[in-house]
């Protein structure tokens, strides 16, 4: 590494004067070389000898210190990087197929053609502001985590010094206007499904159970005699293939769960109508994917497993019936149940294990405002550790 003076010569004059070279007057005069962290001879040229010394240095030091980063790495193109995160992912298809979608949806279209190292902070700000025009603010956040997952795996290869997806604003999610059904909507939803899926409406509202985990129960799941219920794998649905049955959405999604009286009764009745197992492909092992006859307590008008778009196209009537609003989904039935256990006074964390959330954290930001007399519990709190001021004064002269 060094500096070098361009516009003269090492050698000297006999006068000892110092020779102008070919391209003395002529652009920058200082060059600074150095090899980088993959032995390649690299230079820089500046106007100033001051600017060229600071780089030299600073060169050097990233370069000791294991830091250095090539300039030249910050040119491959966002959409590249997105391909590239993307595809070194360990998702599962149903996440692949999400992220495949907001990449090409939300993220190529806006930033796809700038290069990594030209996103500034300013230009991801004005990213989000554009997609929250047509993006929901829950869904904003999850492409947004994925930009920002991107970025972060940029620095760690060393290909940008930090990550653009700092101080972003995000637009906020307001719970408040969160709908859950009184006890005679769930009843309704029940008795307006067809016969060979009410029972998963009592599933959904009296155990917390997501929807594919629903369609993923099996008859062995059901434990009458320990009123448990036992939830190990989900049918999954998406375009090119037929629905079958995968993993949980996360580890702690593997649970058991207590079964009530009203979820048991509807699953007897139920079963009194179950027909034959059905073939169905079983990718819970994903390293030994096979086809095997599954006894779901869920079947599809033909019989077989339930289609997602089928059921969807299920439910939408049945729940402009009951008067909840357009886009309840299934998944209310599921915050029905959270918000009956937080009511009753179950901590965070019976919730979260309840609900199979991964950590208390999401469990929280999902339903802190369930929690009703959470603020009341904290004035009494700090109202009975030191009373009012009238009494902190009386009892401040007492000891005067």
């Amino acid at each position: 590494m060094a500096v070098d003076d361009l516009w003269y010569l090492k050698e000297r004059g006999p006068d000892g004067a110092r020779l102008p070279s070919k391209k003395h007057g002529r652009g920058k005069r200082w060059r600074a070389r150095w090899v980088d962290n993959l032995g390649e001879g690299r230079e820089r040229l500046f106007e100033r000898k001051a600017d060229a010394d600071r780089f030299d240095a600073n060169v050097r030091a990233d370069l000791s210190r294991g830091q250095y980063i090539d300039d030249r790495a910050g040119q491959v193109t966002v959409a590249a990087l997105a391909e590239r995160w993307r595809n070194d992912q360990l998702h599962i298809d149903s996440t692949a197929i999400r992220v495949e979608h907001a990449i090409r949806l939300h993220i190529v279209p806006g930033l796809g053609h700038m290069q990594v190292g030209q996103v500034r902070p300013s230009k991801v700000q004005a990213w989000v502001k554009d997609r929250n025009l047509v993006l929901a603010p829950t869904t904003l956040r999850v492409v947004y985590g994925y930009l920002g997952a991107m970025f972060a795996s940029a620095v760690r290869d060393r290909i940008i010094a930090s990550s653009p997806c700092v101080d972003i604003r995000l637009p906020a999610i307001d719970r408040g206007k969160r709908v859950i059904p009184g006890p005679e909507q769930v009843h309704r939803l029940a008795e307006l499904m067809p016969d060979r899926l009410s029972a998963a409406v009592y599933v959904a509202a009296g155990c917390g159970l997501r929807l594919g985990e629903v369609l993923g129960l099996e008859v062995g799941d059901i434990d009458f005699t320990t009123a448990e219920l036992s939830v190990r794998q989900q049918l999954k649905s998406h375009k090119g293939r037929p629905p079958y049955l995968g993993q949980p959405k996360t580890k702690t999604s593997v649970r058991t769960v207590e079964l009530p009286d009203v979820v048991a009764v509807a699953l007897r009745e139920h079963l009194q109508t179950l027909g034959e197992p059905v073939e169905v492909d079983d990718d819970t092992d994903p390293r030994r994917p096979t086809r095997r006859p599954a006894a779901l307590l869920f079947r599809g008008a033909d019989g077989g497993p339930v289609i997602a778009s089928t059921f969807s196209r299920t439910w939408t009537p049945v729940r402009a019936k009951v008067g909840l609003p357009m886009r309840w989904g299934f998944h209310g039935l599921r915050h029905y149940y959270a918000t009956l256990l937080i009511h009753a006074g179950a901590s965070v964390k019976t919730v979260q294990l309840a609900l199979g959330h991964s950590t208390p954290t999401i469990t929280l930001n999902e339903y802190v405002h369930e929690w009703p007399d959470a603020l009341d519990r904290t004035r009494s709190l700090v109202d009975g550790a030191l009373g009012t001021r009238e009494t902190a004064a009386t009892s401040a002269g007492s000891r005067a």
